[in-house]
């Protein structure tokens, strides 16, 4: 800012105007002042960061919480999805009518009769297995004609029972 020779003019001038008993005392209160100026400086620089850190942690914690919320959200409609479709409109439920009879066919392998879609299928789950077997078993049963239960169709309506619980 100031080069040398310019520095010595205001040296001169400042011995001129104030004499020599108080330029060190002038010194001294300049060095104070700088010292407190540079101090000064620092404490905003360093309060001015500090702010600026806490803003960048608080948005990546916002960052990580919508993260959060976005993985809870797609596992929660993950797991909440049917494990089975539900019964078409149109389509017979009862046992003794229509295709659901046929076959032991259930009401979602059904074809839907509406808007000439597809056949919809539904997962057969392991409870409904045990319910065929037993089907099966209590047909062959009132099929000899004696009309009581095999011991072994008792154990499949057990098994039945306990997978539906």
């Amino acid at each position: 800012m100031l080069s040398i020779p310019h520095m010595i003019v205001v040296f001169v001038i400042v011995l001129v105007v104030f004499g020599p008993q108080k330029l060190p005392e002038l010194a001294r209160g300049l060095g104070k002042l700088m010292a407190e100026f540079r101090k000064a400086s620092t404490d905003f620089k360093s309060a001015f960061e500090e702010e600026m850190r806490d803003l960048e942690r608080q948005a990546r914690e916002v960052e990580q919480r919508k993260a959060e919320a976005a993985s809870a959200a797609a596992s929660a409609a993950a797991q909440t999805q049917p494990a089975t479709l539900p019964t078409p409109s149109g389509v017979e439920t009862e046992a003794g009518s229509g295709a659901l009879a046929e076959g032991g066919a259930t009401e979602g392998s059904v074809p839907a009769e509406t808007d000439g879609e597809g056949p919809v299928v539904a997962p057969v789950a392991e409870g409904n297995v045990a319910r065929e077997t037993e089907t099966q078993a209590s047909s062959s049963a009132q099929a000899d004609g004696n009309g009581s239960v095999a011991p072994e169709t008792q154990e499949l309506q057990a098994k039945a029972q306990k997978a539906d619980n």
